[in-house]
């Protein structure tokens, strides 16, 4: 069955009565001290759903500022460890509408309107290709990948939403953000477009992606963009779920690995054990991370598994820039969660299969997972809240509950607690700061009351 962005919106209210069913961590990450206790933190937004924007004034911080409650945004943090937030699906200054566009910046205290509109559903302004602009500005959208380059400057591809012509679908433009100007780098100003993959290995300026949504991107040492999958047009213009990977090097992109056709199978081969014919079957709303060796972790999504049956995922894979490994997790989908004891690793423990998580990566290159839409441990499907620590071997269940469908515990704004914890959610985005934290904002999930809807919470955890 075919599900995507637009899949999730008309079912988000589905999801409330249970039916329904994107950064890497910085080498100079510090480590928590002995007998620390891991705690959340409410620090900003609304306890209560469906919350309008309060933009203030373009370019000025206010306590008063904060972003409206969505689903499915992007997000960046920067050197200077600011949070950065764009588009999404959900409230603008009016109230509920509408595609976003509006990019925000979070200094750890408050929030600026950057960039964008307070009013949904933009079109893009695109402007000559490869000239930056003040006019310039990507149309509302959700579901588009970002990363910050090693200048510094912010990069957004691709997403389901408005082009030029103020019509909506897949996306495949690449922009730059230099902190004041939009520049149109690559790719389409119009929806819709089929990839163009060239040979597989040769970088070439007339190759570029598919329009697509729910990809997973991340960067390697050497500034390279790396994009996977999502759910998008392939090399014949079929949309469907992509398994093709991708790079960027500033300014070519070359096919690496995968199909350039739709609805491909995982090939899994031997759990453990790296092989060339080995790949991820095709999926969208997977999330990445990336290791301290360089190496790309993928978990998850909703896809195509090895029998092939399109299904939520809880497949762990690792790319080691030549080679897929399947890590962990089944080949099969719809597989509920073992969680274990809370606190201990065990080989036998794995997070359900899902769609829609975060993810972020610590100082001692732990991996960590929070959330999505999917199976609990009594293999009930629905929004989760649940965080886990990988270990490079082993799962930890570390917080939140095994079951779905949990209400926030807000507790006192700006005061962490061990009974705080963000409620069950999906379409959420979160950033990692210099302290190894991490910082998750919004989504489509439950408030303090347990009601389901749009969220604009800003949550702190430190591990």
């Amino acid at each position: 069955m075919k599900k995507n962005v637009a899949w999730i919106f008309g079912t988000l209210m589905i999801a409330a009565a249970g039916v329904l069913s994107g950064c890497g961590g910085s080498s100079q990450v510090q480590q928590p001290p002995p007998n620390h206790i891991s705690m959340w933190t409410w620090v900003s937004g609304s306890n209560l759903r469906d919350q309008p924007g309060v933009y203030g004034t373009k370019g000025s911080a206010s306590a008063s500022n904060v972003p409206g409650a969505r689903q499915f945004p992007a997000s960046w943090s920067d050197k200077s460890g600011n949070l950065w937030l764009f588009g999404g699906n959900g409230l603008d200054s009016t109230g509920p509408c509408c595609y976003l566009n509006d990019l925000w910046k979070f200094d750890g205290s408050n929030w600026t309107w950057v960039s964008g509109s307070d009013i949904g559903n933009q079109s893009g302004v695109y402007g000559t290709k490869g000239t930056a602009s003040p006019s310039n500005v990507p149309g509302g959208r959700p579901g588009s990948v970002t990363w910050i380059d090693n200048s510094g400057n912010l990069w957004l591809f691709g997403g389901f939403g408005y082009d030029s012509t103020t019509t909506f679908g897949e996306l495949n433009d690449l922009w730059k953000f230099d902190g004041t100007n939009w520049t149109w780098i690559s790719g389409s100003d119009v929806k819709n477009q089929a990839g163009v993959y060239g040979t597989k290995g040769t970088a070439s300026p007339s190759n570029v992606p598919g329009s697509r949504n729910d990809s997973v991107s991340w960067i390697d040492s050497s500034g390279n963009l790396w994009l996977l999958g999502g759910f998008g047009l392939d090399s014949t213009g079929t949309s469907g779920y992509l398994n093709d990977l991708w790079k960027f090097d500033g300014m070519n992109w070359t096919w690496v690995s995968g199909s350039d056709v739709v609805y491909q199978t995982g090939v899994y081969g031997t759990k453990g054990t790296p092989s060339p014919s080995n790949v991820p079957g095709a999926r969208a709303s997977a999330i990445s991370w990336t290791d301290k060796s360089g190496n790309l972790w993928v978990f998850g999504g909703y896809g195509a598994d090895s029998t092939p049956t399109n299904v939520e995922l809880n497949d762990l894979w690792k790319f080691d820039g030549t080679n897929w490994t399947w890590v962990s997790g089944s080949n099969v989908g719809s597989e509920a969660g073992v969680y274990g004891t809370k606190g201990a690793a065990s080989p036998s423990n794995v997070p359900g299969a899902r769609v829609y998580p975060v993810s972020w990566t610590d100082g001692s290159g732990n991996l960590w997972l929070f959330g999505g839409a999917g199976f609990d441990s009594m293999g009930q499907y629905g929004a989760l809240n649940d965080l886990w620590k990988f270990d490079g071997s082993d799962w930890t269940w570390v917080s939140g509950s095994d079951a779905r469908r949990q209400s926030g515990v807000y507790g006192t704004q700006g005061t962490p607690s061990q009974s705080n914890i963000p409620g069950g959610r999906l379409g959420f985005v979160s950033w990692s700061d210099k302290k190894g934290n991490l910082w998750l904002f919004g989504g489509g999930g439950y408030d303090s009351t347990g009601a389901f809807a749009f969220l604009n919470d800003l949550w702190q955890f430190e591990p």
